[in-house]
């Protein structure tokens, strides 16, 4: 080895060195003095590259690698980390076939698959993602992030069960991940079971007890369990540790309506002035803020604030709401129009279950609180999903709208009301699936489940519709913006109203101001569409302990039936006249 390349060597040697230690300052001057000596040390710049990319430099990165690749243009190490820059900026097509390019060269690098599913993740190219996520964890079953990762995925495919088993793995292999703990409490909420949903959460609070995320996970569980108090104080304990999140507030004002004072509101305007917010916490401060004008009556105020927060949730969550504009508005309604089943004619009336449809804010809770209080055990199934969740995946899977045999869609449904616990024989098999807007698959259900019941909840537009606008409903991305809100309306108007010519007296139309102005007589007529014994508990359901509710109307629903005022929302009116000018249905 020549004196020179001996020199070179141990200079290099010195700039690892000083990299280890931390040094980055020295390690970057050494690798530049052997740049001088040698212009086309690979090792250097290499490492120059990882110093830019550590320093938050992906730009000067990306120079140094690509200078590294004129070198050794097959270099894994060097394509790899070039696609990873890549991905920080953002430019993911750039990444995605670097990444290829470097299985094209070993096809089995554990880290390219599993960023190609990250990227895809991001992309939310969910089957892809998934496909690269499930590979690096066939090739590598300790790698405890990938199993993390894939979780989510598999959550956001709305594969529950999936979800669980990846985020059980991702806490064997390292029991220190605390997102992990927390996602996992996620998912058994999703699936009814509260107990393990709270253990998750406990579990991640010990062992980080300033995770202010769970916490405030937990406060929202513990809501909808009706255990108001000890929800109070997780949120507290979220505000504790971080202050400034304005969603914290938000959820404990839900619960503690003394918090809205003059303090507050200074805090609120505080918090909103300062330059650094993310467009979550801007949506969270202007909820709260009008939930102040709503106090003072100023309702043209508060629905300016109301404009604004919905606008700021909207873009704190732009790709998934996108693309659920763009199912509600236009993938559904092609499943309405074209879905359906293979008929096989045979009779089948032994499951019994009880749709309630209709629009958020219409009164379904409390209807179906009266449904599942009487002498007849009926299990209440909330808002499933079930029925979208299982036809998209079917059409996903056949690539038709012709999801198969009803007999087989049939058995498949009842196995996924059977898992979530509202299948059983102990209610004669009859339950109840409040997901509202089942109204979209009506004709399917006909098919499927020709004994069910279905109960079409209408109440006064105007309070239906500001009511979901005061509200911050996080799942509905149509309920973020007024043109889409009466969008939406005119489309379950349309759909619902052809259904009942079509198939006359199949659908009861229940009313809610008159449910709440004679609740005896009219929860009498209910409970006699569902073929069901109406007595007195019917209408005590609030004094039940053993009931859930993750509506917006958990609090409410834990009360007595109260009247409500029918001028409460006439105020409103005014502001909505420019959106409902083209539907005759509020004018």
């Amino acid at each position: 080895m020549s004196k020179k390349n001996e020199t070179l060597k141990e200079t290099f040697f010195e700039a690892l060195e000083s990299y280890k230690k931390k040094d980055f300052k020295n390690a970057q001057i050494l690798c530049y003095k052997i740049l001088s000596i040698d212009a086309y040390h690979f090792e250097s710049i290499s490492l120059l590259a990882t110093l830019s990319a550590m320093q938050g430099n992906f730009s000067e990165s990306i120079d140094f690698l690509k200078k590294a690749l004129e070198i050794k243009p097959k270099d894994l190490s060097a394509l790899h980390n070039l696609a990873t820059a890549y991905q920080e900026l953002g430019k993911f097509e750039n990444s995605i076939n670097l990444y290829q390019e470097v299985l094209k060269i070993d096809s089995k690098h554990i880290n390219a698959h599993y960023n190609l599913g990250m990227v895809y993740y991001k992309l939310r190219d969910l089957k892809k993602s998934k496909s690269y996520l499930k590979k690096t964890v066939d090739m590598q079953n300790n790698y405890a992030l990938a199993f993390f990762t894939l979780a989510n995925v598999h959550v956001d495919l709305k594969e529950y069960h999936d979800a669980v088993s990846c985020y059980q793995k991702s806490i064997d292999i390292n029991p220190s991940i605390i997102g992990a703990h927390n996602n996992l409490g996620l998912v058994f909420r999703n699936l009814n079971d509260f107990d393990n949903a709270i253990k998750c959460y406990r579990k991640a609070i010990e062992l980080k007890p300033e995770h202010a995320s769970t916490h405030h996970n937990l406060g929202i569980l513990l809501k909808e369990v009706g255990q108001f108090d000890n929800a109070i104080k997780s949120h507290q304990e979220a505000i504790k540790y971080e202050p400034e999140n304005l969603a914290h507030w938000h959820f404990l004002g839900e619960l503690k309506k003394d918090i809205f004072d003059t303090n507050l509101k200074n805090k609120v305007k505080q918090i909103l002035s300062k330059e650094k917010n993310t467009e979550n916490n801007i949506a969270y401060g202007n909820f709260l803020l009008a939930k102040f004008e709503n106090k003072n009556k100023n309702y043209e105020k508060e629905m300016e604030f109301l404009i604004n927060a919905h606008k700021r949730f909207f873009l704190s969550n732009k790709k998934k709401f996108d693309q659920s504009v763009k199912y509600c508005f236009h993938d559904v309604l092609q499943i309405y129009e074209g879905a359906h089943v293979e008929k096989t004619n045979l009779k089948y009336a032994e499951i019994k279950p009880i749709f309630i449809i209709g629009v958020p804010r219409c009164g379904s809770t409390l209807v179906e609180k009266i449904i599942g209080s009487g002498k007849t055990p009926v299990y209440m199934g909330e808002e499933t999903t079930i029925f979208e969740n299982f036809i998209n995946q079917k059409i996903l899977e056949k690539e038709s709208l012709n999801l198969g045999k009803d007999e087989n869609i049939r058995k498949d449904l009842n196995q996924i009301y059977k898992d979530k616990g509202i299948l059983s024989k102990k209610s004669n098999y009859i339950f109840t699936d409040k997901s509202l807007n089942n109204f979209f698959y009506l004709n399917i259900i006909k098919d499927i489940y020709p004994a069910a019941k279905v109960i079409n909840c209408k109440r006064n537009v105007l309070s239906s519709i500001i009511s979901i606008f005061q509200n911050n409903l996080t799942e509905l991305a149509w309920t973020h913006d007024l043109d889409n809100i009466f969008k939406y309306f005119d489309n379950y108007f349309k759909i619902t109203e052809k259904y009942n010519k079509d198939n006359v007296n199949m659908v009861y139309d229940l009313n809610f101001e008159k449910l709440v102005e004679e609740p005896i007589e009219e929860s009498k007529k209910l409970m006699k569409f569902c073929g069901l014994p109406w007595d007195e508990k019917c209408l005590e359901y609030y004094k039940r302990k053993d009931f859930v509710s993750k509506t917006a109307s958990t609090i409410q629903v834990r009360k007595a039936i109260y009247k409500h005022s029918a001028n409460k929302y006439l105020p409103y009116k005014k502001f909505l006249a420019k959106y409902g000018k083209k539907y005759s249905w509020f004018n």
